[in-house]
């Protein structure tokens, strides 16, 4: 079996220590999903895996042939390149046999009378049948058409940061390596796609390590969980949902050690106070134990739940409403005519296929961007708060929180309690130690969750939210789940991710493209299992409609040509089998005169073409001719 081993790796950045002497191996089957909060280092411990980073200490055991795929979250792509090209530049011996034989084809159209040249094409196209190589073009052409691109010669330069992630997927999902590393592999991906992307990593042949957000995702493909959480990793057996009900049975066990040891705290405090004194070496380790209770003690974040039950400023009866509205995108269609009316407790979820304008969409509701034509109105108690897909420029020289208390010291819940900047900071899993940090030395996970805190804490009545969840880890969605549960306001959010909108949104905006906009009332998973049994039904009506075309009543016997030609066909097919075996022969003894080559793969192309056109025709008249 070929597995991946890792043994006592530490890796620090900065000051911060990300994990130390951590231990794990990866099997042949595993399926394996890395989750962790924002900044404890997922992705440094991808790459380290992944050969691109090395560990601070520690050993990596692997066979000398062990192969890893890697796609990044943020793809370092040749823009010079069309996508085709950029498929096929990875470093797996197939890829570089399908390469050479893409130059190999445009050296023969160059020089097609250089006989090496032609020596060299053949010799490829033997070595490519001999390792499927046509199967694995096919392939990655298949792949990506499954994740959205269709234009295969289009340049990487002229392609959106999405497309360029999807590109950058197909490319490590053709190799077929050992181990296969994703880091938040369906950003950036509608339904269909991540639908297809689960059932392809069920039948992958080699290990998968993945980092993702998308918690029903990481419920199908995974069979094992890694979690890191305060420099150390834990291993679960089993998908998202075994891991859930594991790690609850760990915080139990550990809150009962760490109650153990403040009981001791407050011994050893009373103890330190009475003015204990290092004079003997028994005092002096006790003082160190001390020193060690307190410093473990003052690292424990808060488990307890915080009420998030917040006031919000008023909202009135009139949130917003759209009339006859219209918004192109250049020549994209956004909205056409449209009306729309939201209502206080609204809880929105807008869905749709890439480019039918989600994000266009919320920046008009939000008075970015006017409307070509119609009227938004806008009630007079609206107070905003919009998490958008870019973060605010952060000044990075100030501390966490004095970052956040720019926008409120201390907020208000529904009845009347106040919450400080600090708790809030705790709520949204950052420790008291982490409260006067600069934000320079923040992750960017990390800091796009201080910006999310920043915006709930001006106190809004309507949220607009696009795209949360691409940048915030599963622990952090749900401690934002658990705030939009209580929050009295308007939720408008663009999301791809299933659990979350299932979590939030009670109606869904389908964008259809083109500007239509349809409306469903239910959760995403009841829309998606309403779509899949209308899609059913068409199918099955369409097959009802064929079975019926093919039962009417057909002709009684054959018509003087079809007679004919009935006569005929035998003694035609039998030339074309005759020929078939000679080209063979021939193909056999060609040594390497290309050109014949090539005039005789193209008479075999057409002959069997004709064969089995007349192989059908001889099954369609022999019916006839024995009725």
């Amino acid at each position: 079996m070929k597995n991946i081993s890792l043994e006592n790796i530490t890796k620090t950045y900065g000051e911060k220590e990300l994990f130390k002497q951590i231990n794990f191996t990866i099997g042949e089957n595993d399926r394996v999903g890395l989750i962790g909060v924002n900044g404890t280092g997922k992705s440094s411990l991808l790459k380290i895996v992944a050969g691109i980073d090395l560990p601070d200490a520690g050993e990596i055991i692997a066979p000398k042939d062990y192969s890893v795929s890697y796609a990044e979250q943020e793809p370092k792509l040749d823009e010079q390149l069309t996508i085709l090209e950029q498929v096929f530049a990875g470093d797996s011996p197939l890829l570089v046999l399908l390469r050479e034989y893409e130059q190999a084809l445009i050296a023969l159209n160059e020089h097609p009378e250089h006989s090496e040249v032609q020596e060299h094409l053949f010799q490829l196209q033997k070595k490519l049948d001999a390792n499927n190589g046509w199967e694995a073009s096919t392939n990655a052409k298949t792949i990506l058409t499954k994740l959205g691109i269709v234009d295969f010669e289009k340049k990487v330069g002229e392609l959106s940061g999405g497309q360029k992630k999807r590109v950058a997927l197909a490319q490590t999902l053709i190799q077929d390596s050992d181990l296969l590393i994703l880091d938040e592999p369906t950003n950036h991906l509608d339904h269909e796609s991540v639908q297809w992307l689960e059932e392809y990593l069920t039948r992958y042949r080699g290990a998968i390590l993945l980092v993702t957000h998308d918690r029903y995702f990481l419920d199908r493909v995974t069979n094992r969980m890694f979690e890191l959480d305060a420099a150390q990793l834990y291993s679960y057996k089993g998908n998202y949902g075994a891991f859930l009900e594991a790690k609850a049975v760990r915080e139990e066990n550990e809150a009962a050690v760490i109650d153990k040891q403040r009981n001791l705290y407050r011994r050893e405090l009373e103890w330190m106070r009475r003015g204990a004194k290092a004079r003997t070496t028994k005092q002096k380790a006790r003082i160190d134990r001390f020193d060690q209770l307190d410093e473990k003690l003052t690292n424990v974040t808060s488990s307890e739940k915080l009420d998030m039950s917040l006031s919000g400023s008023r909202l009135g009866k009139q949130v917003f409403e759209l009339k006859s509205a219209t918004k192109y995108y250049g020549d994209l269609a956004i909205l056409k005519n449209y009306d729309l009316l939201v209502k206080p407790g609204d809880r929105l979820g807008i869905i749709g296929q890439n480019g039918t304008g989600k994000t266009t969409f919320l920046n008009i509701l939000a008075g970015n961007l006017p409307l070509d034509q119609g009227e938004r109105i806008i009630g007079q108690t609206v107070k905003i708060a919009y998490y958008t897909q870019e973060s605010e420029e952060m000044d990075e020289s100030k501390r966490v929180i004095e970052y956040l208390k720019e926008a409120a010291e201390v907020i208000e819940t529904t009845d009347g309690k106040t919450i400080s900047a600090a708790q809030m900071l705790e709520r949204f899993l950052f420790p008291p130690y982490m409260h006067g940090t600069l934000i320079r030395k923040l992750s960017g996970g990390e800091k796009r969750r201080l910006y999310l805190l920043k915006i709930l804490m001006t106190s809004p009545n309507v949220l607009l939210l696009d795209e949360p969840t691409n940048n915030l880890d599963t622990q952090t969605l749900t401690v934002l789940e658990d705030y939009l549960e209580s929050f009295a306001g308007v939720v408008i959010t663009v999301s791809h991710d299933r659990y979350f909108l299932d979590k939030v949104a009670t109606q869904l905006l389908v964008l259809q493209g083109n500007g239509e906009i349809t409306s469903y009332y239910g959760n995403y998973s009841e829309y998606l299992e309403k779509s899949k049994q209308v899609s059913s039904k068409k199918a099955e009506e369409k097959k009802i409609v064929e079975v019926k075309e093919e039962s009417k009543p057909k002709k009684k016997k054959l018509s003087y040509n079809e007679a004919r030609e009935w006569e005929q066909i035998d003694d035609k097919m039998e030339a074309i089998e005759s020929r078939l075996k000679e080209i063979d022969e021939d193909m056999n003894n060609i040594g390497s005169d290309f050109e014949k080559a090539q005039q005789l793969m193209d008479e075999q192309k057409k002959l069997n073409h004709d064969l089995e056109y007349l192989i059908e025709r001889w099954s369609y008249l022999s019916e006839w001719a024995d009725a």
